[in-house]
């Protein structure tokens, strides 16, 4: 049986998809959701582009430490 997804539910699912795998009964319905809903894919776009945003963030390596082009004494 279907159970019909509030968009409440499937903000909590997009977030924690981004962080764990979801269950197959999980994906489904919020797969299911998003194709019905344009603010949830709307939505859904948005988390992406934050976590892919933050990912490249990590990945920057440090400020050089020894760089004398720093204005700090």
């Amino acid at each position: 049986m279907i159970k019909v997804m509030m968009c409440r539910e499937a903000t909590r699912l997009m977030s924690k998809r981004l962080d764990a795998t979801l269950s197959l009964g999980e994906r489904f319905s919020l797969r299911f959701h998003l194709g019905m809903c344009r603010a949830c894919r709307h939505c859904n776009a948005q988390f992406d582009l934050l976590h892919q945003a933050g990912r490249r963030f990590d990945d920057e390596p440090p400020a050089d430490e020894g760089d004398n082009t720093s204005t700090r004494r």
